[in-house]
């Protein structure tokens, strides 16, 4: 079975389909060790800090956050459904940890999945990447389905993993847009994306379009099926 799709539309300005098998994979690099959790700083919000769930809801019904929480962690509960946050932000900066599963299973997309969407609507890929190859707007930090990250900055499975998000919400006039989503993205402390200007919403085998949206959004982190954990979750508010 490949790796990518071959029938997809091409991305606007770009000789690549949506989920190119042909896309260049970013060059691997080695990230810094993995450590204890960051502190956060005075000013941040904290959205998870490893205790409390409460402040985490089902993104489908509403209903009470039903993954685990032990360890100072929330593991993914497969099939459980994906989580948002109760508080909503516009331009912000976003910290969070995440590991994928230490026993290895699966290939490709199916290997330590998850997802980080910015106001529910834009994803950062989460994905075991270390020797795992996929297609390249797949892997993780990829703005998923428009920009794979610089490098592979993946530490090994099972180690904790850092995400420094640095976001600016897109602005609506009326029906249309006024500015792009813009974001920056560090990973165990090498950058991923500078100021990258996003093309729309995250999609699957389609060309991203933004619809416009309310100036505020929840952070939800998704159900993909793999036990991913995530820890330390915290934001700034930039708007």
């Amino acid at each position: 079975m490949g790796i990518g799709y071959e029938d997809t539309p091409i991305l606007p300005g770009m000789p690549w389909r949506v989920h190119d098998p042909n896309r260049p994979l970013p060059p691997v690099v080695t990230p810094r060790p993995a450590g204890g959790p960051v502190a956060p700083p005075s000013d941040a919000v904290m959205l998870f800090d490893g205790r409390d769930g409460s402040g985490w809801v089902s993104a489908k019904t509403g209903e009470p956050n039903p993954w685990k929480i032990e360890n100072g962690y929330m593991e993914v509960v497969p099939k459980s459904g994906s989580i948002m946050s109760k508080i909503e932000f516009g331009s912000c900066q976003i910290h969070l940890e995440w590991a994928s599963p230490a026993e290895v299973v699966g290939a490709s997309q199916g290997r330590g999945n998850s997802g980080v969407f910015l106001m529910r609507r834009y994803e950062i890929q989460v994905l075991d990447s270390y020797d795992n190859p996929t297609y390249a707007d797949g892997t993780a930090g990829s703005i998923y389905g428009q920009y794979p990250p610089l490098v592979n900055a993946c530490r090994k499975p099972g180690e904790w993993q850092t995400y420094d998000i640095v976001w600016q919400a897109p602005l609506f006039d009326g029906d249309k847009l006024a500015r792009p989503a813009v974001l920056s993205l560090v990973h165990n402390g090498v950058v991923l994306h500078h100021a990258r200007e996003l093309m729309g919403a995250t999609t699957h085998r389609q060309l991203p379009v933004y619809t416009p949206h309310p100036p505020r959004g929840a952070l939800e982190l998704q159900d993909h099926n793999n036990p991913v954990r995530f820890r330390n979750i915290w934001y700034r508010p930039l708007d």
